[in-house]
């Protein structure tokens, strides 16, 4: 693993602009305009490097899988915050419904130098994001720069053949595609507009929307779109933490789809990935697997032993590294008072002043591709830079 760098191309806010980045560029707190998509570096990886890291996301992947089981047996709701009993229950329906349930992706964010283990930092499996520059641009800019050449993405064909496997699971209709209006960089609507390409690919039917476009008939007991369709399927990059608690969530409770349902709202990605996307698996995988070459010390409800090695406290819902807090080895132990997650300190690996972050992606159960960002600090923020990789 090298970092290397490079003259960006000729134009290429446009090029990756059109090639669905309509974000390139990312506004800091004085108001400069800095690239997010920086292709002034690159990261070149050797093929056994990255065969090596396809097995740990995979042996990772069935971990966490192994995880989400012990939580649902064991009735540890209460540990990922969910006291809520009958979301409780239903996401364990959901859990053991889930080969009847369409789920499609998850980005594992690994830390990782070349040099040692690969660590698992966390698992985002339920709305993972800077899908399109990973699966789309990254693969052209290679081609452009460096035909010939190959990368660890195989992102588009796996997703494509995943919507063909899973559109027996789907209810008859169109798929819907929902972001939220709130999104103000054009980030998640990209993805979603990527992601039901797709779809179509597949062969599905599909219509987009905004989450707030969608409506409840209080007749019908269904929701419906703009145009008073039921909404029967629907891929949402949009928190299920959100999604179950917002105005309208004990309507998504009453409807949700959890396996051949009538009358009921199928989500993708389902309620079970809730298990998959919470801080407290971190805790609950060191718990089950202590001293895994691939998994960081993890405790609920304190630091323990940590404080004197140095650590992070994650809140157990959160993105974009908001609300984590780095401490450093032999300062104080801090205990929030929001729940948290206090993981071992692993600063990221240092290239030249950038520390650096593996977005390593998975397509239904197998590894499947690799993003990388970079940032100025210890936390992977929304300052964050995309630069891409090839293999040599």
């Amino acid at each position: 693993m090298k970092r290397h760098t490079i003259d960006p191309r000729p134009g290429w806010q446009q090029t990756v602009e059109e090639q669905g980045v309509v974000y390139p560029l990312t506004r800091y707190p004085d108001g400069s305009l800095r690239p997010y998509w920086d292709e002034s570096a690159y990261y070149t990886f050797a093929l056994p490097e990255i065969e090596a890291l396809e097995e740990v996301v995979e042996e990772l992947h069935g971990l966490c899988l192994d995880a989400a089981a012990h939580i649902v047996e064991r009735d540890r709701f209460e540990d990922l915050g969910i006291t809520d009993p009958r979301l409780a229950a239903l996401i364990a329906e959901s859990w053991q419904r889930r080969s009847e349930l369409p789920s499609l992706y998850g980005r594992f964010d690994l830390r990782y130098d070349g040099t040692g283990p690969a660590k698992m930092l966390e698992y985002n499996a339920d709305t993972p994001t800077s899908l399109v520059e990973a699966a789309s641009a990254q693969w052209f800019w290679m081609e452009e720069r460096f035909p010939g050449a190959d990368q660890w993405n195989s992102l588009h064909e796996r997703l494509v053949a995943a919507w063909k496997r899973q559109s027996t699971l789907l209810p008859p209709g169109p798929v819907h595609f929902a972001h939220s209006d709130g999104d103000e960089l054009g980030e998640d609507l990209m993805t979603v507009a990527y992601l039901r390409e797709t779809a179509e690919q597949a062969g599905l039917d599909t219509e987009a929307l905004s989450v707030e476009q969608i409506g409840w008939d209080r007749l019908s007991g269904r929701f419906v779109d703009e145009r008073l369709r039921f909404v029967r399927s629907c891929f949402k990059l949009y928190p299920w933490e959100w999604l179950a608690t917002d105005r309208f969530g004990p309507h998504v409770l009453d409807t949700l789809d959890n396996g051949g349902g009538t009358g009921t709202t199928c989500w993708i990605e389902p309620a079970w990935k809730m298990l998959l996307s919470n801080k407290a698996l971190l805790a609950i995988l060191w718990e089950l697997h202590p001293g895994h070459p691939n998994l960081l010390p993890a405790h609920l409800g304190g630091p323990h032993e940590l404080a004197a090695t140095g650590y992070v406290s994650k809140p157990l819902l959160g993105r974009e590294g908001a609300g984590i807090t780095v401490h450093r080895p032999g300062t104080a132990p801090v205990i929030r008072d929001e729940a948290c997650c206090y993981q071992e300190l692993a600063p990221l690996p240092d290239f030249d002043g950038n520390h650096v972050v593996l977005g390593a992606w998975v397509v239904e159960d197998e590894a499947a591709g690799l993003g990388i960002r970079e940032s100025s600090g210890l936390i992977t923020d929304e300052y964050a830079r995309f630069v891409p990789h090839v293999i040599v």
